[in-house]
């Protein structure tokens, strides 16, 4: 797996999927060009894809939401994304020339991929259209956005493709996309299709775009494309627009986040959850980001405060979890994506950052693993129906272990099981007075160990401490 891309028409995702450029970047007016955002780029390029491709780029009114597409046929055939057209079987399609139209949604890509086609209800009519392109994005070329944000139709930015997923099919862009973008043509410089515009990462509801937003790239719309001409396309909904939820901030060297991936949780255009999480860094700080679950298989997505890509992991070693080391490039705000490598993958995880040394190992060295969490009746439970958490570590073989829990909270207990799933160790008490629990241990292997984290009896629950040494 190589990336993941943002999406949701509004809120704290818009447009579906691609990286887009700071949203409090100056609006211009150039001949001919409604609102275009000045870029780095030729004007000449920038006015003749506009004046070529913005006829075919129209307005999409579903009722409860609202959007962008592109015309691919003569004969009105338009493509947008299934989120912008939800549920609706009729819409309003609004033409760069003031014409309006009703359109019939005829089909929808699975809910893996978030794509809609709508038929414009016409006849004896050809419509100006926007070519699919032949050759596959490039990092580096330039890119052009045109959609209606914020009701503004025809808006057009520029950008260059910043990076691409080549697994899922995306493209990530810093050519400005924002709430109402959604659906719209992501071009090359001959005007053609490399892309559907359809998410962004904002920091509200009715924000604009921060610099993160993505595209689903044209191999993947050109089956759904066959799908619809020749009949099999889906023609039940499958996305449905989505209220985006805000970051929440954790703290390098503070209390582990304790999240869930769900229906709550951010929707990417592949249909995996995400929940994004915010801290604060500074130029040159060594951090390691971790995030571990039993439940979903874990990714990490990292973007710096210039909203530049920064790094991903999927599997740590040789488990599920994903551990991200990195050396901070600048001063500012950060954005983790807490996600899981599969679509509609759900489930509990932990999420902490730490400081690194200049040899690698964790700030306080003298631990594998050092875990803050709580025990509370979201957690899942054990046949005896208490609570638990699970970790996990890689150690060698005869190395010496201790493993530590404790809690002012709830008698803790603690279980080590092997990579077999057997249990190899377990401890209630570390005294009679005292209702911590620890396990010394020699590994008998070298590999992956799993840490039960429990409350010994039903009603436990409340934080905890668990350490690795």
């Amino acid at each position: 797996m190589t990336s993941i891309f943002l999406k949701s028409f509004s809120g704290v995702l818009a447009c579906t999927l691609g990286l887009s450029v700071l949203g409090n970047t100056p609006f211009t007016l150039h001949q001919g060009i409604p609102a275009a955002q000045a870029q780095g780029f030729n004007e000449e390029t920038n006015v003749r894809v506009y004046q070529q491709a913005s006829p075919a780029v129209v307005a999409i009114d579903a009722g409860n939401s609202t959007g962008s597409g592109s015309i691919i046929t003569q004969d009105g055939l338009v493509l947008t994304n299934a989120h912008v057209v939800g549920t609706a079987s009729q819409v309003t399609v609004s033409l760069a020339d003031g014409r309006q139209f009703p359109g019939r949604v005829i089909g929808y890509a699975d809910e893996n991929l978030d794509l809609a086609a709508i038929q414009i209800d016409v006849e004896n009519t050809t419509f100006p259209t926007i070519p699919l392109a032949n050759s596959n994005a490039q990092v580096g070329q330039q890119a052009f956005a045109i959609g209606n944000p914020f009701g503004l139709q025809g808006t057009f930015t520029v950008g260059i493709v910043s990076r691409i997923d080549a697994e899922r099919g995306l493209i990530q862009t810093d050519a400005a996309i924002n709430p109402g973008n959604s659906g719209g043509p992501l071009l090359n410089r001959n005007g053609e299709l490399i892309g559907v515009n359809t998410s962004i990462f904002t920091t509200g509801e009715n924000a604009g775009s921060i610099g993160i937003g993505f595209a689903i790239a044209t191999p993947q719309i050109t089956p759904f494309i066959a799908a619809v001409r020749n009949g099999t396309a889906n023609t039940t909904a499958s996305r449905q627009n989505r209220t985006m939820q805000e970051p929440s901030p954790i703290a390098i060297d503070g209390r582990a986040v304790l999240g869930r991936l769900d229906s709550n949780s951010n929707l990417l255009p592949d249909n995996s959850y995400f929940n994004a999480h915010t801290f604060e860094g500074t130029a040159g700080q060594r951090i390691s980001i971790a995030m571990s679950s039993n439940q979903v298989d874990a990714y990490l997505l990292l973007y710096g405060p210039n909203q530049e890509f920064l790094g991903e992991n999927d599997d740590a070693g040789n488990s599920r979890n994903a551990r991200l080391d990195i050396t901070l490039p600048a001063n500012g705000t950060y954005f983790v994506f807490a996600n899981s490598y599969g679509a509609s993958e759900q489930g509990n995880y932990q999420l902490s950052i730490s400081n690194l040394t200049n040899n690698g190992t964790s700030h306080s060295n003298t631990y594998l693993l050092s875990e803050n969490g709580s025990l509370s009746t979201q957690d899942d439970r054990l046949t005896d129906n208490s609570l638990y958490d699970e970790y996990y570590f890689n150690g060698q073989q005869g190395q010496d272990v201790t493993i530590t829990l404790t809690s002012q909270d709830f008698d803790a207990y603690l279980l080590l099981i092997d990579e077999q799933g057997n249990k190899i160790a377990e401890n209630d008490d570390t005294a009679q007075n005292n209702s911590d629990a620890a396990i010394q241990i020699k590994l008998p292997y070298t590999g992956e160990y799993r840490i039960i984290v429990n409350a010994y009896d039903q009603t436990g629950q409340g934080q905890y401490q668990m350490r690795v040494q």
